[in-house]
């Protein structure tokens, strides 16, 4: 079941501001540069990154600290916008404020998983909110175990990819067996996320990671494999 915007008066202040303070730096010859890059999975301005920082402080001039229901608020409008900057700035505030973020939010980050998904804003989504929030509530859990087994690839991917940040908070037992039961998965986007998954937490236990591919060489795909050892070795 969809997930809906609730009513916010900061959201109204916001995507009020964002369309009009956007569009007016929108670039249209690198749009399709942009667009083109990101294999047609939306529109775009044409915004770098660079100046989308820049415009975004424009946007967010003297407005208050928002609170849950207005982060959520202006994540879903933000997605419900065509172009693409604007769910980047969506990302770029939940991160800002991911610790006024509860447990509640968890369905809204699946809904932002699952919208025009791509690895753009799923990948952020995955290591910088819904990490965050299982960092923060570990009960969490249990819902990850679900996902690493939902037929939204992207919905595996960011179970696959929520640990990214967690170093030695990592609960290597989930890690090690979400990569498994993944592994014979034919998407490249699933066998590139076990592989930088066990990339990551190689830089806090290399053994670790080594040991794990040693012995499920078999089984880990060529992919997931090389990158799962890149910067260790075998």
């Amino acid at each position: 079941m969809p997930v809906t915007a609730p009513p916010s008066v900061l959201a109204d202040t916001l995507l009020a501001r964002l369309p009009e303070v956007y569009g007016a730096a929108a670039d249209p010859e690198r749009a399709v540069q942009m667009r083109a890059y990101m294999k047609d999975v939306a529109p775009f301005l044409g915004l770098t990154s660079p100046v989308r920082r820049e415009l975004t402080k424009a946007v967010l001039d003297g407005t208050p600290r928002p609170d849950e229901s207005d982060l959520t608020a202006v994540a879903l409008r933000c997605w419900a916008l065509p172009e693409r900057e604007y769910a980047y700035f969506g990302i770029d505030y939940l991160r800002r404020h991911v610790r006024r973020l509860t447990s509640g939010f968890l369905p809204v980050a699946r809904e932002l998983v699952t919208t025009v998904p791509w690895w753009d804003t799923v990948d952020h989504l995955a290591a910088h909110i819904v990490g965050g929030l299982v960092a923060a509530d570990p009960k969490l859990r249990a819902d990850i175990d679900a996902w690493i087994g939902d037929e939204d690839l992207w919905v595996a991917r960011t179970a696959l990819l929520h640990q990214l940040r967690h170093k030695d908070a990592t609960d290597t037992d989930r890690l090690f067996a979400y990569c498994l039961r993944q592994s014979g998965h034919p998407d490249f986007f699933i066998r590139k996320a076990i592989g930088w998954a066990l990339r990551e937490y190689a830089k806090t236990d290399a053994d670790a990671v080594r040991s794990f591919v040693a012995a499920h060489r078999d089984t880990l795909s060529p992919l997931s494999v090389r990158e799962a050892l890149k910067n260790v070795g075998a």
